[in-house]
């Protein structure tokens, strides 16, 4: 069991100041039960900024992370040293970086997902049910836009739900489609970048004579963030784990 306790208001300390992290500082804010000691970002302009964990003055209860991967080596170890559960939130870490990530939640417990959205959490389960009904009899496609200034593409939450659809690993994946070519056991992956897009995700089921289209749209990054706070009240009761946004809402794993 986490030594870490629910208190009147919890230490929180936000890494990354960008899209998602300055609305995460909002929901902190906004939270009668949580305190803000503390935010990591290189393009801080009040009191609360520091340029890295190192600088806080006082240990949090946990951390909420929307930064770069380039900063996970800097919040594994201050996590590691200091026994904070950590909720990661930011995209495009490498094999490498993911396997630091889980060996680290041997010891701490961390909620580790590509979307904190209550409404993409509620769609995996979806996925999860009607993919192997009507895997036989239908193709399927994923297409998902975003803003134009995000940078990995397909998106971390695509990659998150092709894992969903693709769990027996039965179905190639096909990044866009240029040439002239019969399709074969595949998923056709499409992204989109362009205006301010906070995030769109359509699954595609094509079947003989009909359609089934499964949609989310995401219209602010508030929706990340409101799910952000809800996994950091979550984990700190929580034992040593890896934990996602099924585990915060269906409260499937630990006591």
């Amino acid at each position: 069991m986490s030594n870490k306790k629910v208190r009147d208001q919890v230490k929180t300390v936000i890494v990354g100041a960008g899209r998602t992290g300055k609305e995460v500082r909002k929901k902190v804010d906004e939270a009668e039960d949580m305190e803000l000691i503390g935010v990591v970002t290189r393009h801080g302009a009040d009191e609360k900024c520091l340029d890295s964990l190192a600088e806080l003055e006082e240990i949090p209860e946990v951390i909420i992370d929307f930064s770069k991967p380039e900063r996970l080596d800097e919040i594994l170890h201050y996590a590691e040293s200091n026994s904070i559960p950590l909720i990661l939130g930011t995209t495009a870490y490498s094999e490498e970086q993911k396997n630091m990530i889980y060996k680290l939640s041997e010891k701490i417990p961390i909620v580790y997902t590509s979307n904190f959205s209550l409404g993409i959490t509620v769609l995996k389960q979806v996925l999860k049910q009607i993919t192997p009904i009507l895997k036989e009899e239908f193709d399927i496609e994923v297409e998902e836009m975003h803003h134009s200034a995000k940078l990995d593409s397909p998106s971390g939450t695509t990659k998150m739900l092709l894992e969903t659809l693709n769990k027996e690993q039965e179905y190639k994946l096909v990044y866009g489609r240029n040439g002239n070519e019969r399709r074969g056991k595949e998923i056709g992956v499409h992204s989109l970048r362009g205006g301010t897009v906070a995030g769109q995700h359509n699954i595609v089921y094509a079947g003989e004579d009909e359609l089934l289209q499964i949609s989310h749209q995401a219209h602010s990054n508030s929706i990340f963030a409101k799910g952000a706070v809800k996994a950091a009240k979550f984990i700190l009761q929580k034992r040593n784990g890896i934990y996602d946004m099924s585990d915060v809402l269906f409260e499937r794993k630990g006591s």
